[in-house]
């Protein structure tokens, strides 16, 4: 029996975690789905990622809620993934903020990425009907645009290029609290399917310059402490550096994309195969890193057709 596309066999719900990180920050997280951050000003409130449906954000609101009654008027695209984004609506902001980088690849390729990801993740979008269509933002910047939350300094970064080129974190400097979306993650794979693998370790180099006290990665817990920080970024980097160097030795021999994936699986899996979604992240990271390897600087458009293809010819 060939294995299930992607997540859907992943049908199982998860268990909500409501992290306090300081008294202005949140971190919405569910044993490795996509994280909700929450920055509570003054006078109103900012949400980091939206989860994928308008029914899931509920829920996060629900818990906002449970602290604050204050306006959520600001929602920030870390990037622009379908399961990041397509929640926006019921949150009714006032203003929808991203990079200009991550809306240019919202009119390159968002719809097509609305129609993969709901097709990887079931689950995550069981709750389709909700979503009235792409999410677009409403205020665009680059490299740095700095907001204030009444007193509260918020600072939204572009550092680089990582997870995808449009990578946006928000920061609070006074409390040296970070929000970094996908560029981070803890105990769960990175998703490398967008990425550029020769910049996100630099762009890693970035966030560690802050030197963040807490940080809400894009998946798995709250990093409450420095060294939990500390263990997020390397990990993460380490994860990046060693798909990529499998790659390029399999390149670098002459290897088709097939045996490049099966010999850089094998060689991740002792260290990583613990990690949440690492066998539906593997074939999507070693095709891009595969495609990086050899030329091909920018991301290809995933398509649902596209996708299945793939699985196919690497997974299943």
């Amino acid at each position: 029996m060939s294995k299930a596309f992607a997540s859907q066999a992943d049908l199982q719900d998860k268990q909500v975690t409501f992290t306090r990180l300081s008294d202005n920050a949140y971190a919405y997280t569910a044993e490795g789905d996509p994280n909700t951050g929450v920055i509570v000003g003054d006078d109103a409130v900012m949400v980091v990622d939206t989860q994928a449906t308008p029914r899931m954000a509920e829920d996060v609101i629900r818990h906002i809620r449970g602290v604050t009654d204050k306006p959520i008027r600001y929602v920030l695209m870390s990037h622009y993934h379908a399961v990041r984004v397509l929640g926006a609506s019921a949150y009714r902001p006032q203003e929808i903020i991203a990079s200009e980088d991550t809306r240019d690849l919202i009119v390159e390729r968002g719809a097509a990425d609305m129609k993969s990801e709901i097709e990887r993740f079931p689950r995550l979008f069981r709750d389709v009907e909700s979503i009235p269509g792409l999410t677009w933002p409403t205020i665009t910047f680059k490299g740095e645009m700095t907001l204030w939350l009444g007193s509260l300094e918020v600072r939204l970064i572009q550092l680089g290029r990582g997870h995808t080129k449009g990578d946006t974190v928000a920061w609070l400097p006074a409390q040296r609290i970070l929000f970094s979306g996908d560029l981070v993650e803890y105990g769960a794979t990175p998703y490398a399917g967008d990425a550029y693998f020769t910049d996100w370790p630099q762009t890693l180099d970035s966030v560690e310059a802050l030197q963040p006290v807490a940080l809400v990665p894009g998946r798995g817990a709250a990093l409450t402490s420095p060294e939990m920080v500390a263990a997020g970024i390397s990990g993460t980097r380490d994860f990046v550096r060693d798909v990529y160097a499998s790659v390029q030795a399999g390149v670098r021999a002459g290897a088709d994309l097939r045996t490049v994936y099966r010999d850089t699986h094998a060689a991740l899996a002792p260290k990583y195969g613990h990690w949440v979604i690492f066998d539906h992240c593997m074939p999507f990271d070693v095709t891009r890193a595969y495609d990086e390897a050899t030329g091909h600087r920018d991301p290809r458009i995933w398509t649902a057709e596209r996708d299945k293809a793939m699985w196919e010819s690497l997974a299943a």
